[in-house]
């Protein structure tokens, strides 16, 4: 039974996420409308994607008929100006387009984002500058992961580790992981130069491979000490960008004790930070200049989070940084070309907004194409967007329920890799199964799973 169907999609706007989030609902098979202001934008995009496209301002009335809006199942603006991407809803809700989107991410709004989604009828609200700083506040709390991503409302981390020289892991099978290093883990997908693996018990860890782990906070925490991978907490952090994304992480680094430091070239930037974070150290200086960073004590803190709006900068003050010896270097790049090169220069932890933001989206499109209730919770995009992680709600309809999992014919490269039932997360062994109203954590190089029962062959 074909349990998926194809939505009707406007999306208005074509900057970084705006691209990123029409490339991924392109390969999600949807007829896609897409809108801009700018003509070279709207003819790269059609030229690139098959997709249909509009030159002109989305918040006109004429502009959206045009576009069909008024037959569309989803509405999404993701212009550079919230109250464009406000208005654009509102102008699509009463042409009667069926569920909204929109970006907002100036700070002032944070506040009434609930009420504005709820007066003004809008599905769902994205803040990618939000989004960011919440997955770097993550890795800075667990500075031994290259990644950290949650689930089950955060009790369930997925961690992304890399496997070093010298490494206690190196050589041990995944089905010896846990009695070897007193844990409860579970590896669910392993990148071992270029190839990608769902893998079974009888793999062995090699050096420089990278391993994502399920597990819980404690128990991921545990498998670290235990095998020589923990590395201390972070205390100080040097920010160098005084953007939206410093002003949500240093608040939160703020909250937990975290000494912050941020540098910015831009004096206005500066005396609005001092303003707004009274515990930071604002900086109004060139973060680039080795003398700066130097000066700043760049070789003491803990962490440096380059964030400026130029990818090659954060790159260079990156390995500067590393060549510093910074614990823990966290990079913010947006162009996919320019991540897939920094591994090769020791730049592991690299954060897209734009990524992190159509992920978001891309669930919650496709809980809305699926005829049933789908259950999607969460999805994640791992390993180079080649493996999905996905968290489902098991409703009482699910046709497996009280089945081990060993009798189970699921599609090949995919795992359950975790199981929370109550409080309690459950490493899936062969023999466990799935009850009504567990979350169950689902990893497969498959593409565009949209519920539970997809994963069976």
């Amino acid at each position: 039974m074909n349990r998926r169907k194809e939505m009707q999609i406007v999306v208005i706007g074509c900057g970084k996420v705006g691209r990123t989030l029409i490339e991924h609902l392109a390969m999600e098979g949807h007829d896609i409308v897409v809108i801009d202001n700018n003509s070279q934008n709207i003819e790269d995009i059609v030229n690139t994607y098959d997709v249909m496209g509009i030159c002109g301002n989305g918040a006109i009335y004429d502009i959206q008929m045009e576009a069909g809006v008024n037959k569309a199942d989803l509405f999404i603006s993701v212009t550079s100006s919230d109250e464009v991407n406000l208005i654009s809803c509102l102008i699509a809700r009463e042409l009667g387009a069926k569920n909204l989107i929109a970006r907002v991410r100036n700070p002032d709004y944070a506040s009434q984002i609930s009420f504005m989604r709820d007066r003004l009828g809008i599905s769902m609200m994205i803040n990618p500058e939000k989004a960011a700083a919440d997955e770097i506040a993550r890795i800075l709390k667990f500075p031994s992961a290259l990644k950290v991503d949650q689930f089950a409302k955060g009790l369930v981390d997925l961690a992304e580790i890399k496997v070093k020289q010298g490494s206690k892991l190196v050589g041990i099978s995944l089905s010896d992981l846990n009695r070897k290093f007193k844990s409860s883990v579970l590896v669910c997908a392993l990148q071992r130069q270029q190839r990608v693996h769902i893998p079974d018990g009888r793999f062995s860890l090699e050096e420089g491979d990278k391993i994502h782990i399920t597990a819980s906070h404690k128990d991921l925490e545990n498998f670290m000490v235990s095998a020589g991978i923990y590395e201390r907490k972070i205390k100080s952090v040097m920010i160098i960008g005084g953007g939206r994304i410093a002003f949500y992480l240093s608040k939160q680094l703020a909250e937990i004790g975290i000494k912050v430091k941020i540098i910015d070239n831009d004096e206005k930037t500066c005396e609005r930070l001092s303003m707004l974070l009274p515990k930071a150290d604002i900086i109004n200086a060139d973060g680039t200049d080795q003398d700066v960073l130097l000066e700043e004590g760049i070789e003491h803190v803990d962490a440096c989070v380059s964030m400026t709006g130029i990818d090659e900068e954060n790159v260079i003050i990156s390995m500067y940084a590393s060549k510093c010896n910074v614990p823990k270097v966290i990079t913010k790049v947006n162009r996919f070309s320019i991540i897939n090169m920094l591994e090769s220069i020791g730049i592991e932890s690299v954060i897209s907004p734009k990524d992190i933001t159509a992920n978001q989206i891309v669930r919650y499109v496709r809980a809305k194409a699926n005829k049933v209730d789908s259950g999607i919770e969460t999805l994640y995009k791992i390993v180079d967007k080649k493996v999905e992680a996905i968290e489902f709600i098991a409703n009482k309809n699910v046709s497996f329920l009280g089945v081990p999992l060993k009798k189970l014919n699921t599609k090949e490269n995919l795992l359950v890799a975790g199981i929370m039932r109550g409080n309690k997360l459950i490493v899936p062994s062969g023999d466990d199964f799935i009850q009504a109203g567990d979350s169950v954590i689902i990893v497969t190089t498959n593409s565009f799973l949209t519920s539970l029962e997809d994963i069976l062959a």
